[in-house]
């Protein structure tokens, strides 16, 4: 038989002590203060807030450059061509971040991405008015090449670092931490968006410092906050490239070519089409109609000479000629929108609809419905009466409905390729899965990009020496173009090998899941 416990009463507090039972540990409670001094949460911590601040910057310099060459009259082809090495440094530079992650470290490539960023921004105040138009293009277009590479150097940290810090405070402060960082990346884009077109007003060169300065913010931390050997691998992830391009992994590769033609399905209108005819002036009395101020022209347009004309006729007319802040409004609204959108769709959209975990089948369906906002768009642009008659209300209202119905349901689709190639990349190495996941995202971004280009500038009336392109059959071609591609994405994503699972819409089952028609079957034999 135990001896009794012998019990004490604390003078003080009128505790019950029991002598003979351990006393249980006191655990600090995890707030955001004390996060940076935890060796689990400050990699986290650093590197997350450093991504988030890059971000800013990295959405900046789009509305930056685009808007800036708009106001020098370059077309939306030129302007185009000025982010096409951006777009395919991210080609290469998913692939290369691979290896130099698991050789250098995540506090290499970081620092690396950070300085680059410096220097793009640093070579675009180079940017001389003199210039003629080829110089400029050449210019610009090597120094977002800069860019480019540093997002995704800098993207790979953001990216990775989940996966690289293993906390011990398990279900605690972290895991709200990385839902609250993800859920804002893609939203400071979209402010990145804003200010820079807002910076604008006050000066180019005014935008470019400030958006240096917020690089610089994330540099100290970056250089003495982190570990030189976090995130190197003791074997490499991937030994060869050759090792990168084994095409072993049949669902990967078909995400990986959906995944391209989803992203072309929102930049072949999204990323310079749009800005472009959101600034342009109406078409109607361009070249022809009197005027003595501006206010008697239509909106956008100047009154010069006593005719009203277009400032920017490479840019086209037809649209709703707004100031560049506005334009900054509307991408930067679409930007954040997505991004949150994106962090709540398992709570809010697969979840309450029973589709999570999201399969196949899922995203099929999510990909065909991403065709309805772009097919809407060009349709009520090529045939509605508010746009041939330049009204500009319902015009303005047409977009903001394509614009957030389209953010939602692209929000959407992005969640569910995040999910599946974790699902289908897992038993894969790093480099080899991520890597050219995210350079097929870089493939469809420069393909949408360039494609735009080419069917805003050549598609479309030509109005006149002083008036430009019809730029409303131009972004309507771009608008089909988009659906087109969201078509393509949802029939490749057919050919995937994962039909477990089925299809529900809420109450509704769409498809009947695999394990359920087993047991059916059975139930039937017996």
């Amino acid at each position: 038989m135990s001896e009794p416990t012998e019990i004490i009463k604390s003078s003080d507090k009128n505790e019950v002590v029991d002598n003979e039972a351990p006393e249980p540990e006191k655990k600090e409670k995890m707030t955001f203060s004390n996060s940076l001094g935890s060796k689990a949460l400050r990699p986290f911590v650093i590197i997350s807030s450093s991504y988030l601040l890059f971000t800013i910057t990295d959405g900046a310099i789009r509305m930056i450059v685009l808007l800036h060459a708009y106001n020098k009259s370059f077309s939306a082809l030129e302007v185009a061509i000025m982010f096409m090495l951006y777009e395919l440094a991210g080609v290469f530079t998913n692939l290369a971040a691979g290896f130099m992650g698991a050789k250098w470290g995540i506090r290499f490539t970081l620092i690396i991405g950070l300085l680059l960023q410096l220097v793009s921004y640093g070579l675009l105040y180079g940017w001389n008015d003199d210039w003629d138009k080829k110089t400029a293009i050449l210019y610009v277009t090597i120094a977002q090449m800069f860019a480019g590479v540093a997002k995704d150097l800098t993207k790979l940290g953001g990216k990775t670092v989940t996966k690289l810090v293993t906390p011990e405070e398990q279900d605690t402060f972290l895991f709200k931490l990385v839902s609250l960082i993800t859920g804002w990346k893609n939203s400071l884009k979209g402010v990145g968006y804003f200010a820079g077109s807002a910076l604008l007003n006050v000066s180019y060169e005014a935008a470019l410092g400030v958006m240096m300065g917020i690089v610089g913010l994330a540099l100290p931390w970056a250089v003495l906050g982190l570990d030189s050997n976090l995130g190197t691998a003791k074997k490499t992830n991937a030994s060869s490239w050759k090792e990168v391009f084994a095409f072993d992994n049949k669902n990967l590769n078909m995400l990986s070519a959906a995944r391209l033609f989803l992203f072309a399905s929102r930049d072949f209108w999204f990323e310079v089409p749009l800005p472009f005819y959101l600034r342009s002036p109406g078409c109607e009395g361009l070249g022809s109609q009197v005027c003595s101020v501006d206010a008697d022209c239509v909106r956008g347009a100047a009154c010069l000479g006593e005719v009203c004309q277009n400032l920017q006729v490479g840019g086209g007319c037809g649209g709703l000629g707004l100031d560049r802040t506005l334009v900054g409004a509307f991408l930067g609204g679409y930007i954040i929108l997505y991004g949150q959108v994106q962090s709540w769709t398992p709570q809010l959209v697969t979840g309450p609809l029973k589709q999570t975990p999201p399969n196949k089948y899922t995203e099929i369906l999510w990909g065909v419905i991403n065709c309805l906002p772009t097919l809407v768009g060009a349709i009520v642009m090529g045939f509605s009466s508010s746009f041939m008659n330049h009204d500009i209300t319902p015009m303005t209202t047409w977009f903001i409905i394509i614009i957030v119905v389209f953010a939602i349901i692209f929000a959407i689709n992005s969640s569910i390729h995040s999910y599946l190639v974790v699902k289908y990349a897992k038993s894969d190495k790093v480099a080899k899965s991520v890597g050219f996941y995210y350079m097929s995202n870089a493939c469809g971004r420069l393909f949408g990009t360039i494609g735009s280009g080419i069917l805003y500038t050549y598609v479309g009336k030509d109005a006149g020496p002083l008036a430009g392109t019809n730029g409303t059959k131009g972004l309507a071609a771009c608008f089909l173009a988009g659906t087109i591609c969201s078509l393509l994405a949802a029939a490749i994503t057919v050919k995937i090998d994962d039909n477990d699972g089925g299809l529900k819409c809420g109450p509704c089952t769409l498809i009947q899941s695999h394990e359920v028609e087993e047991e059916e079957k059975k139930e039937v034999e017996a």
